[in-house]
């Protein structure tokens, strides 16, 4: 499963990179705003700037609802830098965008997604990435772990190649389940990476091995 960081916040990304497990980032204006960036030329540079620093995929969010808005502001993402994915909105004119890009070789994202139908349309209209919003799901006394799994239960069967993104991912927690459920990538904050780290058993451990090193030390 890969590992992408939900951030604009460019220490953030490196503090991931320099984990070992960073595979993509994906980000939007919104994140943009959280670090102070705004206006178009600025978040294009930024968007820049998180690509020339991340070896793997970008998701890149387009802000149009409509086609010929969508494919336009796709267009220009996508020649940022090789590693763009263009983030797509599961609309109905997202839908038909995705097959444009599709058919001129522009990766996607499909992005707000709620239902296996819904995940059923985007892969069949070609995106390579489906974002399944498990936390916001889960917000509505859902189960979005549960949508993942019949979201990969459907792809095997039908034969897609879309990988599944889980989304909106609040905690370390998440992350295993998602693995669990069939889930391609995660995209989630640092600090659900971060927790994977801990366990109390592995501090007791760690704290019993180090006091036994000194014991042994002391008494050469």
């Amino acid at each position: 499963m890969k590992f992408f960081i939900d951030t604009a916040n460019i220490d953030q990304i490196k503090e991931a990179k320099d984990l070992g497990v960073l595979d993509g980032v994906t980000t939007n204006p919104s994140l943009m705003a959280k670090e102070g960036i705004s206006g178009d030329k600025a978040v294009i540079k930024h968007y820049e700037k998180i690509c020339n620093l991340v070896d793997g995929d970008v998701s890149a969010e387009v802000i149009a609802t409509d086609f010929e808005g969508i494919i336009k502001e796709g267009i220009a993402l996508s020649k940022l830098a090789p590693n763009i994915v263009v983030k797509v909105p599961m609309i109905k004119d997202g839908v038909k965008a995705l097959k444009y890009f599709y058919d001129n070789d522009i990766r996607t994202n499909c992005t707000l997604v709620f239902s296996a139908g819904q995940a059923i349309l985007a892969a069949k209209a070609g995106a390579n990435y489906l974002s399944p919003f498990v936390g916001r799901i889960d917000d509505i006394s859902w189960d979005g772990m549960q949508l993942v799994s019949e979201i990969a239960e459907i792809y095997a069967i039908q034969g897609f190649e879309t990988e599944i993104l889980a989304a909106s991912i609040r905690s370390s927690k998440h992350i295993v389940e998602a693995a669990k459920a069939g889930a391609d990538v995660v995209t989630c904050p640092l600090s659900a990476i971060l927790g994977l780290l801990n366990h109390p058993l592995t501090d007791i451990g760690l704290e019993k091995f180090l006091a036994d090193h000194a014991k042994a030390k002391a008494k050469k």
